[in-house]
C-alpha cells in the first residue's frame, strides 16, 4: 500500500495525475479580482507534488503527456475546422502576419539577451523554447546539439525549458490582463462572434439525444493520420529537418478534417461541437498540464537556484513580444479580444492560455478557439525552426 504513494509505477502515476488534477481544477474555481486560473492551476499542483518529492516514471509521463497533447488540439482543430479557411477571409492573414512578426520578435530579444548578458545562445535557445511553451522545438534543438556532438548540450537546453516554462504559462495569461487593462476592454460589450457570420450559421440547439454522444472513429483517423504527417521530415537545408510534430500534425489534419467532413456531408457541426468533443479537449489538457507540472518540479526548484536569472529572460521573452503584437492588433486594426486572447495562445502554441481565454468568453464563443488555431500551424513550424537556427547560429 505504501509503494502506491512512494513508487513509480503505473498505479502511482495514475494516482498523482487524479490529484493533480481534481486539486487544480478545484483551485481554479477560485476568483481573485474576477480573475482566474482556471485548468493552469493543474500544472502547479502538479509541480508542487513534484517539488515535494514525488518522483514517476518519465517516460510514462512523456507518453501520457503527449497523448493528452493530442487529444486536445484534435478537439480544437475538429471545432474551429468547419470555419477555419473561412476566417482567412476575416483577419486571417493578418493574425499569421502578426505571428511571424511575434516569432521573429521572440528570435531577436533571445539573441540580444545572449550578447548583453554573456549568455551561451545555445543555452539562451532552451530558455526560448520554455518561453514559448514549444516542447517540440525542445526537442528538435535537442536533436541539433546531438547531431553537432555538443556534451551536455541536450541537459542544458532541457533546463532552460524547465526553468522558463512555468511562468511562460502565467505570463501569457498576464499578458491576456494586461491587454485587457491597457485597452480598457469592457467585457459586456465585446463581441463573441464575428459580425459578419454567415446567415444561419449561429450555433442551434442540439438535441438532448446528441449531446452526450460523440463518434470516437474519427477521432482516433484524424490522430493516426495526424502523427504520420507530423512525422514527415521537411528538408530545410539544415543538419536536421523539420517536422510539424505530435502536436502540429493531428492539428492540421484536425482542422482540414473538421473542414472537410462537414463541407462533405461526413459528419455535422453538432458533432464538431458537441459536449463529446469539448470533453476530449478538457481531459487532453488536464492530461498534458499534468504530466508537464509533475515532470518538471523537482528539476525546476534545483535549476533556478543555479539560474535564477533565466527565470528574468524567459519573462522578456515571453511576455514583450506578444504584448507589443497585441496592442498593434487591438488599436491599430480593431481586433476582438477574444480573438486576441486565442491569438496569444497559438503564438506561443501553449495550450493553457487558450483553456483560461476559454473561462474568460462567454459560454458559445468560438473566437478564442478560431484565433489559437489560425496561427497555430504557421506559429509551430517557425518555432521549431527557430530552435534549431538558435542552436546553429551558437555553434
Amino acid at each position: 500500500m505504501v509503494n502506491l504513494f512512494t513508487g513509480s509505477g503505473v498505479g502511482p502515476t495514475i494516482l498523482y495525475l487524479a490529484i493533480s488534477i481534481f486539486v487544480g481544477l478545484l483551485l481554479g474555481k477560485i476568483k481573485i479580482a474576477h480573475v482566474t486560473l482556471g485548468i493552469t492551476w493543474v500544472l502547479f499542483v502538479g509541480i508542487a507534488l513534484s517539488a515535494f518529492g514525488v518522483a514517476l516514471n518519465a517516460e510514462m509521463l512523456h507518453v501520457v503527456k503527449e497523448f493528452g497533447l493530442i487529444l486536445f488540439v484534435v478537439a480544437v482543430g475538429l471545432q474551429v475546422g468547419p470555419g477555419f479557411f473561412r476566417s482567412f477571409k476575416k483577419g486571417g492573414l493578418a493574425m499569421n502576419l502578426m505571428a511571424l512578426v511575434n516569432v521573429g520578435l521572440g528570435v531577436l530579444i533571445t539573441v540580444i539577451i545572449a550578447k548583453v548578458a554573456q549568455q551561451d545562445l545555445a543555452d539562451m535557445a532552451g530558455v526560448y523554447t520554455g518561453a514559448i511553451t514549444n516542447t517540440p522545438g525542445l526537442s528538435a534543438a535537442q536533436q541539433a546539439v546531438g547531431d553537432m556532438g555538443i556534451e551536455g548540450g541536450a541537459e542544458r537546453l532541457a533546463a532552460g525549458y524547465a526553468v522558463a516554462y512555468p511562468l511562460a504559462v502565467v505570463g501569457m495569461i498576464v499578458s491576456c490582463i494586461l491587454l485587457r487593462v491597457f485597452c480598457k476592454i469592457d467585457l459586456k460589450k465585446e463581441p463573441v462572434a464575428e459580425n459578419n457570420l454567415e446567415p444561419g450559421a449561429e450555433k442551434q440547439a442540439t438535441p438532448l439525444s446528441q449531446r452526450h454522444k460523440v463518434n470516437l472513429i474519427p477521432i482516433f483517423v484524424i490522430i493516426a493520420l495526424g502523427v504520420i504527417v507530423g512525422s514527415i521530415p521537411i528538408p530545410v537545408g539544415m543538419k536536421a529537418p523539420i517536422k510539424l510534430g505530435l502536436a502540429g500534425g493531428p492539428l492540421v489534419v484536425a482542422i482540414i478534417g473538421g473542414w472537410l467532413g462537414v463541407k462533405k456531408g461526413w459528419f455535422s457541426t453538432e458533432f464538431t461541437d458537441s459536449h463529446g468533443v469539448w470533453m476530449i479537449r478538457e481531459v487532453g489538457i488536464a492530461l498534458f498540464l499534468a504530466c508537464v507540472g509533475l515532470g518538471a518540479g523537482g528539476q525546476f526548484v534545483s535549476t533556478v537556484q543555479e539560474h535564477y536569472m533565466w527565470v528574468v529572460y524567459g519573462v522578456i521573452i515571453t511576455m514583450v513580444p506578444p504584448m507589443l503584437v497585441t496592442l498593434f492588433g487591438r488599436l491599430v486594426l480593431k481586433m476582438n479580444y477574444y480573438t486576441l486572447m486565442g491569438f496569444i495562445g497559438g503564438s506561443h502554441t501553449d495550450p493553457p492560455t487558450l483553456a483560461f481565454a476559454n473561462t474568460v468568453a462567454p459560454e458559445g464563443c468560438k473566437l478564442p478557439n478560431m484565433g489559437y488555431a489560425t496561427v497555430y500551424p504557421l506559429t509551430m513550424f517557425l518555432r521549431i525552426f527557430t530552435a534549431q537556427l538558435l542552436v546553429l547560429v551558437a555553434a
